[in-house]
């Protein structure tokens, strides 16, 4: 059972939370800001969010006819049995609450809009597949993905610790949100025919897996292409580095293309591991150049 419940959590997926908060915690870093505590806070409140979220979807796509034994993906734990739907939904309920309760220590650490934004990303990681009116569904899933997991995780975690938002950690937002939602537009690519069935009207549901792999493609280059505007933004050269990962990215771009059936989870895995390439590259870029500049300060 307990083995149960971590492939519920989805740890594959998790770079989508940890790698903003690795961000943004750089870029305080480099504004002159640091302290564990939020930090930490920040990271739990993420990964908790992500994990509820994953939970209700796994409850819901059951419910709503999406998850079948014609599924292509992994085997989900409501679908297959492993796990009863009541104690899916029951659990992702109390690890948004746990969230909730978490998070109410950013509230205290800076103010009281940071209740605003816990609340709604709450909301909206249930509302995903949740509710009358489900994210996923309507093609509004990948909003929900750049959005959360890009601008509000990374410009947050920013705002925490600095108490201030600020255009550059917008550039790096962008750029971990389009990332992250390549994890999404790959799962929808797998998915399409299942989707299709059930009603669940993703954007490559609606528009074809050829849209898929363009939209991949063009949140790559984008993403970059903020990276850019962060780095003229910054005018530091060891911001740059992540950029040696991209000939990665247009490898998975077109490995994508070639590649069906069961084998795109593994096209998933790895575009979650291409996030937390270019994640760790960026943070620990941005902590060199910190600890460089302070060295040759008198």
């Amino acid at each position: 059972m307990f083995r149960d419940w971590i492939e519920a959590a989805r740890p594959k997926t998790l770079p989508a939370a940890v790698v903003p908060i690795l961000v943004g915690t750089a870029e305080a870093k480099r504004m002159g800001f640091f302290d564990w505590w939020p930090v930490l806070i920040c990271l739990v409140f993420a990964l908790l969010v992500q994990i509820a979220t994953n939970m209700a979807n796994d409850y819901y796509d059951h419910v709503r006819g999406a998850d079948t034994q014609e599924r292509v993906g992994p085997e989900r734990l409501v679908a297959s049995g492993r796990i009863e739907p009541i104690k899916m939904l029951r659990a992702s309920l109390v690890v948004f609450l746990l969230a909730f309760l978490i998070g109410l220590n950013l509230v205290a650490y800076r103010d009281w809009s940071l209740l605003v934004v816990g609340v709604v990303s709450i909301i909206f990681g249930y509302g995903y597949t949740g509710g009358p009116f489900p994210l996923a569904y309507r093609g509004l899933g990948d909003v929900f993905v750049i959005f959360f997991f890009g601008l509000v995780a990374t410009m947050g975690t920013v705002y925490v610790i600095v108490g201030t938002l600020t255009v550059e950690s917008a550039y790096l937002g962008i750029m971990l949100g389009l990332l992250a939602n390549n994890i999404l537009v790959v799962n929808n690519y797998r998915d399409r025919d299942t989707d299709l069935k059930a009603g669940k009207l993703t954007l490559i549901a609606r528009w074809g897996r050829n849209f898929g792999l363009a939209q991949y493609r063009l949140q790559l280059m984008v993403a970059f292409l903020s990276l850019g505007l962060y780095v003229a933004a910054t005018e530091n050269a060891w911001h740059s580095l992540p950029f040696l990962a991209f000939p990665v990215g247009l490898k998975l771009a077109s490995v994508l293309e070639k590649t069906e059936g069961p084998a795109l989870n593994g096209v998933l895995a790895k575009t979650a591991a291409f996030l937390l390439l270019v994640g760790v590259l960026l943070g620990g870029a941005v902590f060199v150049s910190v600890a460089v500049s302070s060295s040759f300060r008198p």
